[in-house]
């Protein structure tokens, strides 16, 4: 083994952009609002480098104040990039304080690029005999790599790291050595840096030149070997070609000296790190750290000294005897039982209720409250088999009880507390409280009462946030809660505890969950009465929970012989499908391969004369590339449908089988209320709002969903164009309005608006076209979105957006009215007042900007469609409830429902909710619902 010392050197600007922009679809956001995206990426990228290299040395270099070689070279260097966003701004600072924390070097001199700081030290360097490791995606840095200097791209999105010597520059660039990609990025130019390059000059021709004259000198001192337009463009263009390759050189004599005492890497700084990440409220992250430097992962930081600023570290817990009626001198009416106080101190009594006797004085307890926070401990997340070990209780801050549940007393004990589960007085809190209500349902316990479910009201609050108890109740409470596995080892959650001392630490934790949970009920109680969200939560989301739970319970019933059939049927086609492409291809190969694929399409059929690559160097053959391709090429529609067919039988139709519950012989989804930003519901395990839909074979998936028996049907009770007619009322825009109110074709209709002719003469592509538009605009789409989408010019999609706008005036309003609002208050709001943050809304860099810009639009429009169909769902439970029908709603996909409807109420209840749906909301439009029935889905739909 080498023993040769590494220096590894990050390109911080690079890294931080990378962290920032690999989040920017789902962007991190503390408590405080703060987008933290930038500073998590840095961060994860350090630390994986600390923990993958455990480098003997390592430094940071930052740009600062650009390069004024460069600028006064060439003024329009870099001018034309994007204002760095706030979050990147924001950023700096803290990476600046966690680098200082952790005693890591900062290079950084005014006039200098990272690229030249690190260039000039990875050189100085290697005469010292170092291995040094240029930390970075940015390509430029392939020039400086030598046979001690290395490239070293970090992982990212699922790719593992990349080391580039001198082998892999040779191969990326076709070079014969790596000082010649100066030559490469001076002929291509860089439209990222403002480079200019060669006119006409891109990868191929540059590296084309480079095979043949060596050197951008080379290749200028030749130009009469050249021929044409390509001869008269870099003849007219030298000195920009050598102007452009002294832009691309990375400096080695910047005003910084390599001492290897300075760059050692040395522990760092607990008490400071561990105070900047409680600050950004990064968890992980601090534990990574301790856990790198072998640190205990939860180290003592409560100090008598210290200030309670510091989140409190739970204590290990010493179990003593509790006597049956003895009263605490420190504690007034506690419950004292026979079995162990398991409290931490005397600021904190958690008991252990394992006798008749206690189980009584606890239940007289809880049923003299006003509110109550309860916490099941079970083996399984699967409701239907969801052994209790028991279950806690708190009402007061810092007190709580355990009721211990011994195997095969959980009905009789249940029962004993039936009273307070079904007292409708008592106000029941909890953590997803709708999981519990469906394991006590499993015992006929039903949960009455007002409820309170702290993930909701968290939710609504903060939707971007996490909302898992660690992070709320460090955030909220300023406390770190325990871990099962610190107070159990690692025999796990989902083993069976057989001691009674195992128990009581099981205990332990789940107490300190009630404890807390009650704890943050009062805290977001208050916040949703200051945001104006509690109507939204106390009528809409609560109610909604029990809905949810019921329509999961009851599930749906598969027709498993049909997706049998159905998947032998798909297994023929696709193998139809594959001699066909191999025939068409003249060569065998693996059609899942995307290389060989690529290799297939662009070097052994030569479909397109430029392929466009991906970054890793093979050919793209995404769908996106394919089906810009396939109206020109057989293959590639044949491949195009095998794919399809492929993920349909693997994703959909040999998976929803082994979705079924053994015990209830139907699926049983779960809804989760708190994951979408816009309000809506989502599905999983299996996810049935993603049942295709678009194809025809697709479609068939849907049949194999049926009623329960002979005697019931399925109906679907799908709301029409929902979001078209939310939009029309939200813009009041009258002519759109009326269409809606005379119940027209309202693609067709806008056609005929936009094209100024007849309704009666409008074409299917036009309405085609009117529908692209309509929908567009909900989203957000540009015309070049719209272009590509209805394969049109860019120059046409403009002119249909202009016309659409004319003719719908207060609809372009609204849309700049949503954003102008949305700049002065940092959110929008739906019909109900659900709120949609918008961090970036005001930023500098216009592609940050106008992501928000355009869920300003659409937020509220999705948010309220989403706030529409709950009530309706809301509204239908108590009608089927309160009718004591035999009829369920069993799915929610989108904006449909469907129901597994007994017969003998089928014109009973269709018409009812038809009325209920269309109802839900009053707007000045009206709603309309479109409803089917059938033997399966399909059909029903």
């Amino acid at each position: 083994m080498s023993t040769q010392k590494r220096l590894f050197l990050l390109d911080a600007y690079a890294l931080i952009f990378r962290g920032y922009y690999a989040l920017i679809k789902n962007p991190r956001i503390n408590s405080k609002g703060m987008d933290t995206s930038a500073i998590l990426g840095f961060t994860n990228s350090l630390l994986d480098v600390i923990k993958r290299e455990n480098p003997d040395h390592l430094a940071v270099a930052f740009d600062k104040g650009g390069s004024h070689s460069r600028n006064e070279a060439f003024p329009e260097y870099k001018s034309n990039r994007q204002e760095t966003p706030e979050a990147i701004k924001i950023a700096v600072p803290y990476i600046h304080k966690i680098l200082e924390a952790m005693h890591i070097p900062i290079i950084e001199k005014e006039g200098f690029e990272a690229d030249d700081l690190i260039g000039t030290l990875a050189k100085q360097a290697e005469k010292e005999g170092y291995q040094t490791f240029m930390v970075t995606p940015d390509k430029d840095f392939a020039q400086l790599v030598s046979e001690n200097i290395f490239m070293y791209k970090p992982a990212r999105m699922g790719n593992g790291i990349e080391i580039w010597g001198i082998p892999e520059v040779q191969a990326k660039f076709e070079v014969e050595n790596p000082e010649q990609v100066i030559d490469y990025l001076g002929m291509m130019g860089d439209a990222v840096d403002n480079i200019p390059g060669l006119p006409g000059v891109g990868d191929k021709t540059a590296k084309k030149f480079i095979k043949e004259y060596g050197s951008m000198e080379n290749l200028l001192a030749n130009t009469h070997e050249l021929k044409g337009k390509m001869k008269e463009k870099i003849e007219a263009n030298k000195e920009l070609g050598l102007l452009s390759k002294k832009l691309a050189t990375i400096l080695l004599d910047c005003p910084v000296t390599f001492d290897e005492k300075d760059y050692e890497l040395n522990h760092p700084d607990f008490e400071k790190t561990n105070e900047i990440f409680k600050e950004l409220e990064f968890r992980r992250i601090a534990e990574s750290l301790n856990k790198i430097f072998k640190l205990p992962a939860e180290p003592i930081q409560n100090k008598q000294t210290e200030e309670n600023t510091t989140i409190k570290q739970a204590q290990p817990t010493t179990y003593q005897q509790f006597d049956l009626f003895s009263t605490s001198p420190n504690l007034t009416e506690e419950i004292s039982t026979s079995g162990y106080n398991i409290a931490e101190n005397t600021d904190h009594l958690y008991q252990y209720v394992n006798t008749p006797l206690s189980r009584k004085l606890v239940l007289k307890k809880l049923l003299a409250q006003k509110s109550v926070s309860f916490h099941l401990e079970t083996l399984s997340t699967n409701p239907f088999k969801a052994e209790l070990v028991g279950i806690s209780f708190s009402y007061s801050k810092g007190k709580g009880y355990f009721l211990a549940i011994p195997e095969n007393e959980t009905q009789e004990i249940l029962e004993e507390f039936r009273p307070f589960f079904e007292n409708e007085t008592i106000e029941k809190v909890g953590l997803d409280i709708k999981f519990f209500t469906k394991v006590l349902s499993t015992f006929s316990i039903h949960l009455k009462g007002n409820l309170f479910d702290v993930i909701l009201a968290h939710y609504l609050l903060n939707p971007d946030m996490r909302h898992d108890m660690e992070v709320l109740s460090e955030t909220y409470l300023n406390y770190k809660p325990q871990k099962l596995e610190s107070l159990t080892g690692k025999k796990g959650k989902n083993q069976l505890l057989f001691t009674e001392i195992e128990l009581i630490k099981q205990a332990e934790y789940v107490t300190e969950s009630a404890d807390l949970i009650f704890q943050l009920k009062e805290i977001f109680e208050n916040e949703l009465e200051n945001a104006n969200l509690t109507k939204l939560f106390t009528e809409i989301e609560i109610p909604l929970l029990s809905v949810l739970a019921s329509m999961e319970l009851e599930g749906i019933k598969m027709d498993e012989s049909f997706l049998n059939s159905l998947s032998e049927k798909l297994t023929e086609d696709i193998q139809k499908l594959e001699d066909t492409i191999y025939k068409e291809a003249n060569i065998e190969f693996n059609l899942a391969s995307p290389k060989q694929l690529g290799d297939v399409l662009f070097e052994h059929l030569k479909l397109v004369d430029k392929p466009k690559k991906t970054k890793t160097g093979q050919y793209a053959t995404g769908e996106e590339i394919l089906s810009k391709l396939a109206p020109k090429h057989q293959i590639v529609q044949d491949i195009l449908e095998w794919r399809g067919l492929v993920k349909l039988k693997n994703t959909y139709v040999d998976a929803l089988p082994n979705e079924v519950n053994p015990q209830t012989g139907r699926i049983h989804t779960t809804y989760s209320q708190s994951v979408a930003a816009t309000g809506r519901l989502s599905s999983n395990n299996p996810n049935l709002q993603n049942i295709p839909i678009r194809t025809e074979r697709g479609r068939q998936v849907r049949k194999a969903f049926v009623p329960r028996n002979e005697n019931y049907t399925l109906v679907a009770a799908d709301y029409s164009q929902i979001e078209l007619r939310i939009i029309a009322a939200l813009s009041e825009d009258e002519s759109m309005i009326e269409s809606f109110k005379r119940g027209e074709d309202i693609h067709a209709a806008t056609a005929a608006k936009v094209f100024g002719i007849p309704l009666s003469k409008v074409t299917r592509s036009q309405r085609g076209d009117a529908k692209a538009v309509n929908f567009g605009i909900i989203y957000g789409q540009g015309a070049f979105t719209l272009a590509q989408q209805l394969n049109k010019s860019r120059a046409e999609a403009k002119e249909l957006i202009d016309n659409y706008y004319k003719t719908f005036p207060k609809l372009r309003q609204f849309i700049a009215n949503q954003v102008a609002s949305a700049r002065e208050q940092g959110f929008v709001e739906t019909i109900l007042g659900r709120r949609r943050y918008l961090k970036n809304i005001n930023s500098q860099n216009a592609i940050v900007r106008s992501a928000d810009e355009r869920n300003a639009v659409n937020a509220p429009i999705q948010g309220s469609a989403a706030d529409i169909i709950k009530i309706a769902m809301i509204n239908i439970h108590k009608l089927l409830q309160n009718g004591n029908y035999k009829s369920k709603m069993l799915l929610q996909v989108h904006d449909e429902l469907v129901f597994d409807m007994y017969n003998d109420e089928l014109n009973i209840l269709k018409p009812k909710i038809k009325e209920e749906m269309e109802n839900a909301f009053k707007l000045s439009v009206p709603l309309t619902v479109d409803l089917g029935e059938g033997k399966d889905w399909l059909e029903a739909h």
